[in-house]
Formats: structure tokens, C-alpha cells, sequence
């Protein structure tokens, strides 16, 4: 409530232009319903989940400033925090201030009265050790006897006073004197002095211990002792967790030169000169290729619709029919499939992802109105579309699902805050150096697993024209202040618009220069096949795509003329011989759906039988007039017709009359008793099958052939099913990994069974053979979850790649 009740009095005495800076910086806290108060508004702004949504906005002196107040436990003064920052001349204040008027502006740390800077509250608890600094010597000793507290002053040479509260004071006292603290480590043994300088690196990450309750014992660290006596190491009171280091002991063994981390100015880029029109001839060049890619690829998905995989998204198979069909390649194909799909273009249906209604809409458009509107969804992405492998390698199907990831988001962010501060005329020499920048500005976006930081999503931006010749584009600076009317401006101004004539040849091809208009490339997709796309599409007209538009009702005449009205000059003579040529022998034979026919020497008795009402639900057509087709199957008809006092006999396959005739109805043969159940029925045959039996299990013979048997079973083959396996394990293995021998499937299962860490040959879907040593094995088939000492991670493996056991790992 004290943080409320604070930050309440702050935005109470905020003049109206002010409290509109910070609403419009956190707008999710202003959202509707609007706050009714400044007590509920302070209310929202302290929510862990709003404050969550404010950080990856931060730049990075922003987050430093905000980690070093953190770690002074505000609230603090301005003093305090530029001397931990080693803000002391004017440059450094001034980009102090600056980033305290950032973080004003986001609710996130003001001023209070005392002219001391307060923090929110789940700002605070976002670093467990803010630079690195524990909590302080009195926090960490609040749960101390005053009989430890004495024996902690007489091992540092100090009179205890007399209480507790003295006793705490005075101990507080000396380790907040770091002449004194160095002194003392000084002296103290080396085991000592090598493990609490281990411990002062700023955010250094220590390896987890857990110690149990009760007597330290050996689990205690090398020299520790020493510096527990002395309160340089304070052991928590459970005995659980490695012993800490208070924050006025690390700050002293750091030394009085040691200032937190504090870079309020972003990081020097190599740049070079581009002129204004060279950034928009090749921003111009990459929005039309991904505009006229876009179209052919959400129109291979129009007209065959790519299946989905069991596990969700579109697979790699899929990708590259699409990729082929559209001419793309595979960055081009999943940067389309991503984008549409967010923009409500795509949709999933099924075991499949097709086009909806706001697709034939958007296929009206003109070719800048249809960028535009993939633009603005691959802005707000919340995934990196483009990554086609995980960190394994393994991988990554198309429009999987995953979860959002706002890190994404911010990279996006930050890459069009990093491009925009470059000079004017200045662009970078090389794209991919503006990673450092981008986290600069977005220090908590995710960069990319592999190669330069930020490599992904900078390809991305210049695949969209967005980014061309290292700097922004016009597109790309409305892009980042969300003005889509001037966005719109922008790409009609750079891309092109439609074409809507072709030129078509005496070689039976069609070429249209640049983006083809929905309407012309309808006509020109129903009526040839595409043969490329890009700056210019191609397309061939040949019988097979005639005939296809004649099947889907088109008539000669009519596709002559359409093509006639596109094309820029008559219509080849070639093209309209194939025309005439495929028109006159389609249709000269039909086929017609039938389940059975009806035929006779009357053609009086087939019309008869044609326009009887009651024989109307059958679907009778009359093809000859000698010949009816039914839609109904035979017996249907047959009874229908016998019904209505005719007298139709039915025929076979080979035309030959069918013979009707009733067979008696009989009981199956009789069911054999078991065998167990004809011996004990008695008689002379039961009388045999025991006797046989007896004579089969003599004793004496019985013994004979167990003595004479091996000592061990054979060795079985990994799915020889004739021969039992020792476990249900080894059984289970045995079926999944196939390539493995009888010995290696043992091995495994045994360390399944057992928890031991094993060894094993493994290829990954990539190809590469690596040797992994894994340990706490879960057997999940076909898969094997374990951790992986290669990558220091838990992974899954499939069974069926584990081509050996090794042996079996030392404990």
C-alpha cells in the first residue's frame, strides 16, 4: 500500500500534460473501462502484468538505471544513485536525468516528497540480485542470536556491547567500512580469500547447492568457515542454500573504482552514404517481388489447399510444393504463410489451411492496398516467421501455433527504432551490423539462435523493403509510427500498379510485365499454366489448360475474346487454331453417373416408364430410346418397378439374366470342442489324444532334454517375436529402435530401468552423428526424454535414431 499510496500523490500533483505522457506510455493501464480515480489508475499501474508489458520497451541505460536503484533498495536519493552509476560529469548527469524522465513517463519511478526516488513494486522484484548485490548485512542478520552476533564481533577483534540491537548496530557498523572489510579479507586464509572474490562478480551466475537441514558437514564450501565466523558470509537460518554474501562485503571487495554498468549512449555503427533514391528504387524492387510472390503463393493455396501435420502446422513437403508452384524460396514462402494468416487471410480448416472469405477481397485489391496489408501484420508478429530450425537443428513446420512471444515483437520494434536515429543520407555498410543497435534499444527482445544478433528479423526487413541499402525506407518510417494512412501513400507511390494487358505470342506463351491484376490473372490461371513469377510472369497455353477451362463451362467463343480484350496486340493465329482445335472434340463423349440401367425392345415401355410419377424417385433418364439410366441401385429399381405391376428381370456383370432362386436356409457346421474338451469327453479318440499327451510329457524324457540344453538361451534378434524379452522394457525399445542390436536394446532398457546415465550414437534429422552421454531417462515411445550432458539441457530423442549404445555412462 505504501507504493500505491505514493505513486497516488505523485499523479495527483502531475498538470494535465504530463499525466497525458504517461497514460499515452501506458496505455494497457488506461485502457477501458477508463479509471475512475487517480487511486484506481495508480491501482492499474502497479499491476505485476502491466509492469511485465512496460519493461521490453525500455531501452538499456533505461534498465540499468532502473537495476542500480533496485539494488540501492529505493527509495534512495539522486546522489546515490549517480555515484553507484558514476554520473559525475555534466554529459553523464544530463543522460541520467533523461533516463529517470523515461521512467517517470512509465509510472515505473518517481519522486516523492522527501525528494527521494521510489520504485514500483514488481520493478523491484524483477532482479533477485540486482547487479549482482544480495540483500544488506542487517536484512540477512534479522533472524541472528544475540550469542552469534557476539561471537561474530570477538573474531573480528571488536568489544561486544551489551543487547542485541548494540550488538547488530556495531557489526553493521564495521562491515559498512570498506577499508576495514579489505583489511580483514586480507588476512584472511587463501581458500577464504579465493572464495569471496569468486562471489563479488556483478551478476555473475553461482552454480545452485542445496544444503539440508542440520550440520553443514562437508557440503561446506572451501574456506567458507572462516567468513561465516566473521558475518562476511551469512548462513541462512534453515541451512538451505549456499551461504550469502551481504551487499556492503561485495561492494567493498569490488573497490571504490567500481561504478554500475551505465551506457546512456548507443553504440557507434559503420555507415555509409545512400541517397534517398537509391533507398527507394531498392525498397521499390523488394516490396514488388514480395508483393507479386505473396499473390502466386496464396494462390497455390487457393487452388490446393496445404495439409497440416499431425503435430499442427505445415511441413517442410508442403512448403516446398508451395515454394515451387510460387517460384519462392523457403524464407519468401513461411515470411507469406505467417503474415497471412495473422492478417485473417489464411485459415485453418480441418486437417488443412485454406484461404477465407477476407482472401477473395484482398485478391481484388490493387497490389500496393495487398502489401500494405501484409506490412502492417508482420509489424505486430508475435514470432519470428522465418526461422525455419530450432536450437537442436531440427526443423520448424510453418504456422505451428506457438505460443506468443513478445521478445519477438520488440526485435521488430527495436529494429525500426535503431534504423530510424541513422543520419540522414547515411545507411549501414553492412545490414547485419545493426544488431548491436537494435539490442541497445530493445535489450530484452529475442535475437536470433544462430549467427549475428538480430540476423532473422533484419533479413526479414529487407525482403519487405522496409530496410534497403542499410538504411529505412519511407515505408518503413511510417511502418514504425503506425500511420497507415501514410503507409498507404508510400506503397502506391513505390510499388506499381496492376498490369492488366499481356503480351501473348505466336509460341503459345503469355508474359505480363510486373504485378498481374486479380482479374488477368484469374483469366490467364484458368486458361494456361504458370510457368514462372517474379518481375515477370510467365504462362503457356497448351490443349490440357484449354480443355480445363472448357470443363469449368467456359465456351470458345468467350475465351477467345477475353484473351483478345487483355492482350496488347490480335490474337496469334496458333493460339486460336488450338482453341478451335480443342473445342471441337470436347464433349463429343459424355459420361454420365448411373447405378444401374434400364433397358428393352419397347421404346413405348421406356417412355412409359420414364414418365411415371411414382417411379419419379428413382432418377430415371432417358439416354435412347431404348435405354433408361436409374440414379437408385438395382434392387432398388427392381422393387420399385414390381411394385408398379411390371415385370423387370435383373441382369449380371457379363449381361447375362440373373437366376432368383431362394436357397433353404441351414445352420453353420458345428464349432470342434476345444481339445481339453474332447479328452475329457471320453471314447476311444479321447482315449489316443491322452495317451499321445502322456507319452509327450514323460518325465524321464523331460529331464533328458533339459539337461542336454544350453546353459543359456540364444541370443534374439531385436524383433524376433518367437523369443521372450527378459523386460517389458526391452520389449518396448526393441519395437521402436530398430537399429539397435539385441545387446545395445539390454543395455538401454536397463538404464531406463535402473536411472543409470548411458551413452549413445545419435543422428539427428539433419544428418549429423553426435555421441551424447544422457542421464535421467523417461521412456515415452517412439520417444526418449532425457537430459543431455552435450547440450546441458533436457531433449527429446527418437528412438529410431539411436544407432548404438556405447556403454554405459560412470556414475
Amino acid at each position: 500500500m505504501k507504493y500505491r499510496s505514493t505513486l497516488a500523490t505523485w499523479l495527483g500533483g502531475l498538470d494535465d500534460c504530463r499525466l497525458a505522457r504517461v497514460l499515452e506510455t501506458r496505455r494497457d493501464a488506461a485502457a477501458a473501462p477508463e479509471p475512475r480515480s487517480v487511486g484506481e489508475l495508480a491501482d492499474r499501474l502497479q499491476r505485476p502484468g502491466s509492469v511485465a508489458l512496460a519493461l521490453p520497451r525500455l531501452t538499456l541505460p533505461h534498465l540499468q538505471v532502473a537495476e542500480a536503484l533496485a539494488a540501492l533498495r529505493a527509495p534512495a536519493s539522486r546522489d546515490a544513485l549517480a555515484e553507484l552509476l558514476g554520473a559525475a560529469d555534466d554529459d553523464s548527469t544530463r543522460e541520467l536525468e533523461a533516463a529517470l524522465e523515461a521512467l517517470t513517463d512509465h509510472a515505473l519511478v518517481w519522486p516523492d516528497g522527501a525528494e527521494k526516488l521510489r520504485m514500483a513494486g514488481p520493478l523491484q522484484q524483477a532482479w533477485d540480485a540486482p547487479l549482482g548485490l544480495d540483500a544488506p548485512l542487517e536484512e540477512l542478520l534479522a533472524g541472528t542470536t544475540s550469542d552469534e552476533l557476539r561471537g561474530m564481533l570477538v573474531a573480528l577483534g571488536v568489544k561486544p556491547p551489551g543487547g542485541k540491537s548494540h550488538r547488530l548496530a556495531a557489526l553493521v557498523e564495521h562491515h559498512s567500512d570498506p577499508e576495514r572489510v579489505l583489511s580483514l579479507v586480507t588476512k584472511a586464509p587463501a581458500a577464504t580469500r579465493k572464495l569471496l572474490e569468486g562471489r563479488t562478480g556483478a551478476g555473475a551466475a553461482r552454480p545452485a547447492r542445496f544444503i539440508m537441514s542440520g550440520s553443514l558437514g562437508p557440503d561446506l564450501e572451501a574456506g567458507a568457515r572462516w567468513a561465516l565466523d566473521r558475518g562476511l558470509l551469512i548462513q541462512d537460518r534453515r541451512r538451505y542454500g549456499p551461504a550469502r554474501m551481504p551487499a556492503e562485503v561485495t561492494l567493498a571487495l569490488r573497490g571504490s573504482g567500481w561504478h554500475a554498468p551505465f551506457q546512456p549512449v548507443p553504440p557507434s555503427a559503420r555507415s555509409t552514404s545512400v541517397t534517398p533514391a537509391e533507398v527507394d528504387r531498392e525498397a521499390s524492387a523488394a516490396a514488388a517481388a514480395f508483393a507479386t510472390h505473396a499473390t502466386s503463393v496464396l494462390s497455390a493455396c487457393s487452388t490446393t489447399a496445404p495439409a497440416r501435420l499431425k503435430s499442427g502446422g505445415i511441413g517442410a513437403r508442403e512448403l516446398a510444393r508451395i515454394g515451387k508452384a510460387a517460384q519462392a524460396d523457403d524464407a519468401v514462402v513461411r515470411l507469406i504463410l505467417e503474415t497471412a494468416y495473422a492478417a485473417g487471410l489464411l485459415a485453418r480448416d480441418g486437417d488443412h489451411v485454406a484461404p477465407t472469405e477476407a482472401y477473395d477481397d484482398w485478391a481484388e485489391q490493387e497490389p500496393p492496398e495487398q502489401f500494405a496489408v501484409l506490412l502492417q501484420a508482420w509489424r505486430n508478429l508475435p514470432l519470428t516467421p522465418t526461422q525455419a530450425r530450432d536450437e537442436d537443428n531440427k526443423a520448424l513446420p510453418a504456422l505451428a501455433g506457438a505460443p506468443p512471444c513478445n521478445g519477438c515483437v520488440q526485435a521488430r520494434h527495436g529494429l525500426l527504432a535503431a534504423a530510424a536515429t541513422l543520419p540522414a543520407g547515411q545507411g549501414m555498410q553492412v545490414a547485419s551490423d545493426l544488431g548491436p543497435l537494435i539490442a541497445w534499444y530493445r535489450p530484452l527482445a529475442d535475437s536470433s539462435p544462430d549467427g549475428p544478433p538480430f540476423a532473422t528479423v533484419i533479413r526479414e526487413a529487407e525482403l519487405l523493403g522496409v530496410l534497403a541499402r542499410g538504411a529505412l525506407s519511407a515505408i518503413g518510417i511510417h511502418l514504425r509510427t503506425g500511420d497507415a494512412e501514410g503507409l498507404g501513400v508510400e506503397c502506391r507511390r513505390l510499388l506499381p500498379s496492376a498490369t492488366s494487358t499481356a503480351r501473348i505470342g505466336a509460341d503459345l506463351t503469355s508474359v505480363v510485365t510486373g504485378t498481374p491484376s486479380a482479374r488477368l490473372a484469374a483469366l490467364l490461371d484458368s486458361v494456361a499454366d504458370r510457368e514462372t513469377s517474379g518481375t515477370a510472369s510467365v504462362w503457356r497455353f497448351s490443349t490440357g489448360s484449354v480443355r480445363r477451362a472448357l470443363d469449368a463451362g467456359l465456351v470458345p467463343e468467350d475465351i477467345t475474346a477475353d484473351l483478345a480484350a487483355v492482350g496488347t496486340g490480335p490474337l496469334p493465329q496458333p493460339l486460336s487454331y488450338l482453341i478451335a482445335d480443342t473445342a471441337r472434340g470436347h464433349g463429343r463423349v459424355r459420361i454420365a453417373p448411373a447405378s444401374c440401367v434400364l433397358h428393352g425392345d419397347e421404346p413405348a415401355l421406356l417412355a412409359e416408364l420414364a414418365a411415371h410419377r411414382r417411379l419419379a424417385k428413382l432418377g430415371l433418364r432417358q439416354l435412347a430410346p431404348t435405354v433408361l439410366i436409374s440414379r437408385s441401385p438395382l434392387d432398388t429399381t427392381l422393387a420399385a418397378l414390381r411394385a408398379e405391376g411390371y415385370a423387370p428381370v435383373a441382369e449380371t456383370a457379363e449381361g447375362t439374366v440373373r437366376i432368383e432362386k431362394a436357397r433353404p436356409h441351414r445352420a453353420g457346421a458345428a464349432v470342434p470342442a476345444p481339445r481339453g474338451s474332447r479328452a475329457r469327453g471320453g471314447g476311444r479318440t479321447a482315449a489316443t489324444s491322452t495317451a499321445k499327451e502322456s507319452a509327450a510329457l514323460d518325465p524321464s524324457a523331460l529331464a533328458t532334454r533339459l539337461l542336454s540344453a544350453p546353459a543359456t538361451a540364444p541370443e534374439p534378434a531385436p524383433l524376433d517375436r518367437r523369443v521372450p524379452f527378459a523386460t517389458d522394457i526391452e520389449e518396448i525399445v526393441a519395437v521402436w529402435a530398430k537399429r539397435l542390436p539385441y545387446s545395445d536394446i539390454r543395455q538401454l532398457a536397463h538404464a531406463i530401468d535402473t536411472g543409470q546415465a548411458i551413452t549413445v550414437e545419435y543422428v539427428a534429422t539433419s544428418g549429423n552423428r553426435t555421441v551424447r552421454t544422457l542421464s535421467r531417462l523417461d521412456l515415452d515411445p517412439p520417444y526418449l526424454e532425457a537430459w543431455c550432458h552435450l547440450r546441458d539441457a533436457e531433449r527429446v530423442f527418437t528412438l529410431s535414431r539411436i544407432h548404438s549404445v556405447l556403454s554405459v555412462a560412470p556414475e
